[in-house]
């Protein structure tokens, strides 16, 4: 769980309910569309839990799914248990009338709850429109289009095999919304080399929102004994979809993507990717989700880690002084920014706190060995003293580039600090640099910019 500490709080009331293109849930954590949403008596359980909405594991048309065994396999980093999954499990292997019945169960019982229903079928416009029929009669509160499935499905001429096309985006969801009357998102692949553009094809296609990002091709590894992957299926191995902790980096920068792309303003977000405690659902928010959705979290830890995210959001709300998730929705957006607005003249030091040290030598060797060669130690100088000080390191000031490596490999919380100093130049960055022309690259930079 995070290591946030709150200070004292401000009770003001604090509403957590969610509005994510039109479809409305008591706060903003859903489960995604995966095993945990697989039957009614899970989603169930989930909102007595304190859930605020759930997407349904995908359904397809009819023809039996047929799934593997084993289908799961995670590679551990440290201490950390299944800091990545991988998975090659394809769309729900239950019966789409079935899955229909539950869902209509599921509404009646939980009305103020959010359930979306995931969909995947080959893409002809008579397949979109019988099964949207079929699924918006149970009362569920949306549809959430799957283009991102990575294996299996995508071998059919589905899910990520759509999503990694914009033209097949705009031209499904188009089948989609010409009948839907609830909300529609579409969910995308990662698998791509810009997230924009298939986004920007949902929205010409009038979607509601989007929802990223699914699973990321993946193989685990290799066992060195048998030579097979890991996991195999009879010694044999496929590609997969990868997700869990590791792979938040990925999803933030995803949804800020769409989130500062001024072609994609009418979409709404759902933020998915290594959701883990309350404070990732936060920092999604923050880059313009409106709502979020989890799923290794729970399959790790099951349905009670909602009660964390739930206390330490209200917590952190009611520090900051927020009353509503739409007080912050989207605040840190502002400063996320190209490489060429960012300041040449700020400058950072390392700061290494001797009180704290335990003279490890991992700032040292990271420093000397693979950095700018700024931190030294007196035995190294070869100066007189005090034994046990004679390893302590010492940063080189003016040699230190601030580059944070010392800092990020130190075992010791605060040790190391990376602090400002005065430079006494005026904030100045490479676009002003080129425009000022500073540089030989002025015309050639132009020229890429026009």
């Amino acid at each position: 769980m995070s290591s946030q500490k709150f200070k004292k709080l401000n009770k003001i009331p604090v509403d957590l309910s969610a509005n994510c293109a039109g479809i409305e849930s008591p706060n903003p954590f859903w489960l995604a569309s995966a095993p945990p949403t697989n039957s009614a008596d899970q989603v169930m359980r989930a909102f007595d839990a304190g859930w605020g909405g759930a997407v349904w594991k995908t359904m397809g048309e009819d023809p039996p799914v047929i799934n593997t065994t084993s289908r799961y396999g995670a590679i551990d980093i440290g201490g950390c248990k299944m800091a990545g999954l991988n998975n090659i499990e394809l769309i729900t292997d239950r019966p789409l009338e079935d899955n229909l019945r539950e869902i209509r169960e599921v509404k009646r019982r939980y009305p103020k709850h959010a359930v979306v229903a995931s969909l995947m079928v080959p893409c002809e416009r008579k397949n979109w429109h019988d099964i949207v029929r079929r699924t918006e009669d149970t009362g569920c509160d949306g549809l959430e289009l799957n283009f991102g499935c990575p294996h299996g499905m995508s071998e059919r001429g589905m899910g990520s095999a759509v999503g990694q096309v914009p033209e097949y985006v705009e031209q499904v969801v188009g089948y989609v919304k010409e009948i839907a009357q609830t909300p529609v998102l579409a969910k995308l692949t990662p698998n791509i080399t810009d997230i924009r553009y298939p986004a920007r094809a949902a929205q010409r296609a009038k979607a509601d929102g989007v929802s990223l990002i699914n699973t990321i091709n993946s193989v685990m590894g290799i066992d060195l004994d048998t030579l097979s992957p890991r996991f195999s299926v009879g010694g044999k191995g496929a590609h997969g979809g990868y997700c869990g902790p590791a792979v938040k980096p990925i999803g933030l920068h995803m949804v800020s993507q769409i989130a500062t792309d001024p072609e994609c303003k009418k979409l709404a977000i759902s933020g998915i990717g290594g959701i883990s405690t309350w404070s990732d659902a936060a920092e999604y928010l923050l880059l313009g989700a409106c709502s979020v959705q989890v799923c290794t979290a729970v399959m790790h830890y099951g349905f009670r880690v909602v009660e964390d995210m739930l206390d330490g959001l209200t917590r952190w709300m009611q520090e900051k002084g927020f009353q509503k998730t739409e007080d912050f929705i989207g605040k840190a957006t502002p400063n996320l920014v190209d490489w060429k607005k960012l300041n040449l003249h700020q400058k950072t030091v390392a700061k290494i706190h001797p009180e704290k040290c335990i003279q490890c030598d991992l700032c040292y060797v990271a420093c000397n060995d693979t950095a700018h060669q700024c931190i030294v130690r007196p035995i190294d100088l070869g100066t007189d003293g005090d034994p046990k000080n004679l390893r302590l390191p010492k940063v080189l000031e003016e040699l230190c580039v601030g580059c944070n490596l010392c800092a990020l490999v130190c075992p010791v919380e605060k040790c190391i600090t990376m602090e400002t100093v005065e430079t006494g130049h005026p904030p100045l960055t490479w676009e002003e640099y080129v425009a000022k022309g500073m540089t030989g690259y002025g015309e050639v930079y132009k020229r890429f910019h026009d």
